[in-house]
């Protein structure tokens, strides 16, 4: 949760003076939503929410913390909770009033007893502020009455353009909403119309299987109201689409936060081949299949497929980053037909260091039981780690190749084998001691870790972890046939034929077993499509990662990733891309994020609006603060006189608003400011 800290009582010619140097003002030039607050009062630049566990309450904290949002809870669960005052609303500061929120978000309209929906209304009436009612049925209370109601899975909603105009912007129109399973309800709305009389404008309708409001704005007085008809939850994609918008709405398009939809892939082993499944003894061979005097051919691309990942980069305009292991194009030989046509068309891609030849920079392995355990030192018992010196040669080596080789990329980033050397259980409890020497000593910052294991970044000596997806797009298949043979295998009961896994452990799930022939485009890309496209859509930075060999034979990474790409261009805007940053950009965007929640959780940054201008006061450490402002705005700075000196356009265009990351020094404070 996010919070802001007190606000500061400072008279506003000593603000300016102590501003003088270190000041920055943003200005609206055309007519923003931020002119509904009331003028001559003071708005604080936080969210007030009153929580009572519900999933609509959820959905928009969810996209709160997403975006760095502040916002302050009040729980209506809470035993004896104190009632709601005025007092706890807004006061006065340096003799001007003080709203202490700029949104307030409702379970419901009928949440609270009818003396505080009262003082809270009144509030609201008195300063221009929003309130969202996080999901209700349609009643003359909110100016609705149902024309339909029921399951709306598998059906779609259809954004207005008076929702456009009012925070949806960056939507197209058209969302689906959410059917993951067919056998399960999982969301149930309510399709209205306005009651005789209302001040009502719908913001998103039901398109299917009905036409009706969904989502709307009803107005009584200067008091507008967001009324929320649909159920939804914060892990649906359609919840995730809309939940930007929602915060657009009710913040009157100004609030600290940053928000962008990313996806960046990774393609790891470039250059080596990886081993193959062989499907008939449900085994990886050179791996956990018995020795055969037949084993099955390693998988290793081609030029041909080179050829073809610049077209489908070309024809989608993203590209994906190659994690090269140059051990691989050295056994290849000097007239290796691959080496020569990736080298030919080095600049068509972005490279990534996954060291020179993939050993395992853990423990020494020791595969004398199933499973492996970590090697022990006789003498001592002490396990027994890949050396320091291994290590980086295993950096250094892979960047002396590339440079020879006209390869350029980042140093500073690297993706080690399996991601070893950091812990991995069960049998390496902590990361190996040698990894975070190695790694200052090759100059590296940013190494990638496995977030099925680690989902969160930490920090390693100097360096920096970056969690990846993995995709159930498996490293040992090349075609559609391999990949639904060992999906079935590990994801049907014995009984079925599979391995029993997904039986026994109670993070996955037992399917009836997918056709070879079909199951792959059936069920396969239409799961991962989902899976990955619910991380783009929920503003999650993390990479995915793939390997080389999908690149080759059926080439099976590209339905998916068609199909993501796909879905995403149907539902936003040209002008709200997906955006595909590097390893190091993530870092920094996620230590950018840390240590904002930091900020807010200590409450040492405080923004407010008064008359059009944010003030926002950095107390503790340097820091970079998020804030997004309407389009068209310009950033003015002050002069030591205190005269205001007009800048470019504040932030970068990110659909119909502008945002960005503004560092303040320590102690420092800036101004925003809004015509």
């Amino acid at each position: 949760m996010f919070r802001l800290t007190s606000p500061l009582r400072r008279r506003g010619a000593r603000l300016a003076a102590a501003c003088a140097s270190a000041c920055l003002l943003v200005t609206a030039l055309a007519a923003g939503p931020a002119q509904a607050y009331a003028s001559g009062v003071r708005v604080d630049l936080r969210v007030l929410v009153f929580n009572d566990g519900s999933a609509g309450v959820g959905v928009i904290t969810a996209q709160m913390d997403r975006e760095g949002v502040p916002y302050d809870t009040i729980d209506l669960n809470q035993p004896g909770r104190p009632a709601l005052t005025t007092a706890a609303l807004s006061d006065t500061v340096s003799g001007r009033p003080r709203a202490r929120y700029n949104g307030v978000v409702l379970p419901n309209e009928h949440a609270l007893p009818a003396a505080e929906l009262a003082v809270l209304a009144t509030f609201e009436q008195t300063f221009g502020v929003r309130q969202i009612d996080a999901y209700t049925a349609p009643s003359a209370a909110v100016g609705l009455t149902t024309t339909w109601s029921g399951v709306l899975d598998g059906g779609q909603l259809g954004v207005t353009p008076a929702g456009q105009a009012a925070g949806f912007g960056y939507l197209n129109g058209l969302l689906p909403v959410d059917d993951v399973d067919p056998g399960v309800t999982e969301s149930y709305g309510y399709l209205a119309t306005p009651v005789a009389g209302a001040n009502y404008t719908a913001l998103v309708n039901g398109t299917s299987p009905a036409s009706g409001a969904i989502i709307g704005v009803y107005r009584t007085g200067n008091r507008e109201e967001l009324v929320i008809t649909l159920a939804m939850n914060e892990y649906q994609n359609v919840a995730a689409q809309l939940g930007h918008g929602l915060l657009t709405w009710l913040t009157q398009g100004v609030h600290l936060g940053h928000w962008r939809n990313w996806l960046s892939v990774h393609v790891d082993d470039v250059f080596l081949p990886d081993a193959r499944w062989d499907a008939e003894r449900n085994c990886t061979t050179g791996d956990d299949c018995p020795d055969t005097p037949t084993p099955l051919a390693d998988i290793r691309m081609t030029a041909a497929d080179v050829t073809a990942l610049v077209a489908w980069q070309n024809a989608q305009g993203m590209k994906l980053e190659l994690a090269f292991n140059a051990e691989g194009s050295v056994d290849a030989g000097p007239a290796d037909p691959l080496t020569a046509r990736l080298l030919a068309d080095r600049a068509q891609f972005r490279w990534l260091n996954h060291t020179y030849g993939h050993p395992y920079l853990g423990c020494v392995q020791d595969f004398s039981t199933v499973p492996w355990r970590c090697a022990t030192n006789p003498a001592t018992g002490a396990i027994v780690y890949a050396s320091q010196a291994e290590i980086r040669a295993q950096f250094t080596d892979n960047v002396t190749w590339a440079q020879s080789k006209g390869i350029s990329f980042n140093r500073a980033e690297v993706v080690t084998g399996e991601h070893s050397g950091l812990r991995s259980a069960p049998q390496m409890a902590v990361d190996n001691p040698n990894l975070a020497p190695a790694l200052a000593q090759a100059g590296i910052t940013v190494i990638a870790s496995d977030a099925s294991r680690e989902p969160a970044p930490r920090t390693l000596g100097s360096a920096r972890t970056v969690p990846r997806h993995p995709m159930n797009i498996y490293y040992n298949v090349a075609t559609k046939a391999d990949e639904v043979d060992e999906y079935n295998w590990i994801y049907t009961s014995a009984a079925d034929g599979g391995s029993g896994i997904c039986s026994s452990n109670p993070a996955s799930t037992c399917i009836a077993p997918l056709d070879p022939a079909t199951g792959f485009d059936s069920y396969i890309v239409p799961v991962e499509t989902r899976i990955a496209y619910g991380h783009v859509v929920t503003a999650d930075p993390r990479p995915h990662y793939v390997h080389q060999s999908n690149l080759t034979a059926d080439r099976i990474i590209y339905p998916v990733l068609d199909a993501v790409l796909a879905r995403y261009r149907a539902a936003f805007t040209t002008a709200t891309p997906i955006v595909t940053p590097r390893m190091s950009e993530v870092a920094t965007l996620q230590s950018q994020q840390a240590a904002w929640r930091a900020a807010v959780a200590a409450r040492t940054v405080e923004a407010y609006l008064l008359n059009g201008r944010v003030t926002v006061i950095n107390r503790g450490a340097a820091i970079a603060v998020p804030i997004t402002v309407p389009a068209n705005t310009q950033t003015i700075t002050l002069s030591l006189l205190g005269l205001e000196v007009r800048g470019g356009v504040y932030g970068s265009a990110y659909g119909p608003e502008r945002s960005g990351w503004t560092s303040l020094r320590a102690d420092g404070q800036q101004l925003l400011r809004l015509p």
